[in-house]
């Protein structure tokens, strides 16, 4: 149960000598704090910002978002990035009380709502970014580098209707349960609105299914009703979470129902959870059993009810009242992915078929 993590989809590589708000030509923008004429050593090394996810240009505001990936060259100690969205003015990303990105290994990945262009800025510590602006800043001062670039006709992945709303479908590597493959063919809707994902192996190894609403709902009641799921080999994973890339120093306000053995034929196939999953107390076990089911989960601050039923019997329930994750951009996720640390690996394909989803404030 690792991060969840983009890697790098394509590269756009922006290169310019001003970061303002207007560029020349095919000029997306990323300037360095370039050095007048003279060619000191520090010449060829000034930072510079490439995005390597650009999400769609959007008007949505509040109300869409997505993901923005990045790389970052030349970064000293302690930088860290600020993302801004346009929409009328710069709105900075993804949150007002989250506005800084952290850099990983020269990259950088947080969600971001939507707009018409984004923008990159490498800081220095102590640098305060302001909420809204009009113009974004120039290179100088605690500001080392910047980069502009305008939306892209589409969105970077592919996207399906489900139970009235719009979802992303995940077709990036992630290292969930190991080092596990996406193939966004894996996720669909049939003709009666039913969501399918699943596992099926291509080119000689497995790929798996996820799909993320493109919008954070909060607090409130989530539910799904799923066909039968006990039928799962130990080593399948399905999986309803929540997931937030801005609450990276909080696990990322990941909460999920898991039905898994985890590997184990011994052991209980279903679970509920708040990160750090190696937290006793945060881990709550059972049996489910076969047949359709519905999971439910009703999410306060600083309070997680869980439910599983059968009409209206109740199979298992469970209440969190202790590190409970805090409302921030994340979205519900659901996924069917392989548990590669399973001691027997998976041998067949699977499938899990969701008939509902609803969401209730």
């Amino acid at each position: 149960m690792g991060l969840d993590r983009h890697p790098s989809q394509g590269s756009t590589i922006h290169s310019g000598r001003r970061a303002g708000v207007t560029r020349r030509g095919t000029i997306l923008g990323v300037a360095g704090a370039l050095l007048s004429s003279c060619h000191s050593p520090e010449s060829s090394t000034q930072p510079s910002i490439e995005f390597t996810r650009i999400p769609q240009a959007d008007e949505g505001g509040r109300e869409k978002h997505d993901i923005i990936l990045g790389r970052v060259k030349g970064a000293r100690p302690g930088q860290q990035i600020v993302l801004y969205s346009r929409s009328g003015v710069w709105w900075v990303q993804p949150l007002v009380d989250h506005p800084f990105t952290k850099i990983e290994a020269s990259q950088f990945s947080n969600a971001t709502h939507l707009g018409t262009e984004y923008a990159a800025l490498l800081v220095d510590p102590g640098y305060r970014p302001p909420k809204t602006t009009n113009e974004l800043p120039q290179p100088g001062g605690a500001v080392a580098a910047v980069a502009i670039v305008k939306g892209q006709k589409s969105p970077p992945s592919a996207q399906i209707s489900f139970a009235g709303y719009e979802w992303r479908v995940r077709d990036a590597p992630s290292d969930r349960g190991g080092q596990n493959y996406y193939d966004s063919g894996n996720a669909w809707t049939d003709v009666d609105g039913a969501l399918h994902l699943r596992i099926a192996k291509t080119a000689g190894k497995w790929t798996c299914a996820e799909v993320s609403l493109t919008r954070s709902l909060g607090y409130g009641s989530y539910s799904c009703i799923v066909r039968d799921t006990a039928h799962l080999e130990p080593a399948a994973v399905f999986s309803m979470f929540t997931y937030d890339y801005a609450g990276a120093d909080e696990n990322y306000h990941e909460a999920a129902i898991e039905v898994s053995r985890w590997g184990d034929t011994a052991s209980k196939n279903a679970q509920y959870i708040i990160q750090p999953y190696y937290v006793p107390t945060n881990v709550a076990r059972f049996e489910e059993p076969s047949g359709p089911l519905t999971h439910s989960l009703r999410w306060e601050p600083g309070r997680m009810s869980f439910r599983t039923t059968r009409g209206s019997k109740i199979i298992f329930e469970h209440v969190f009242s202790a590190g409970v994750p805090s409302h921030g951009i994340e979205s519900i996720r659901m996924n069917l992915y392989v548990f590669r640390k399973a001691h027997v690996p998976l041998e067949k394909p699977a499938e899990v078929v969701i008939d509902k989803f609803e969401y209730l404030p």
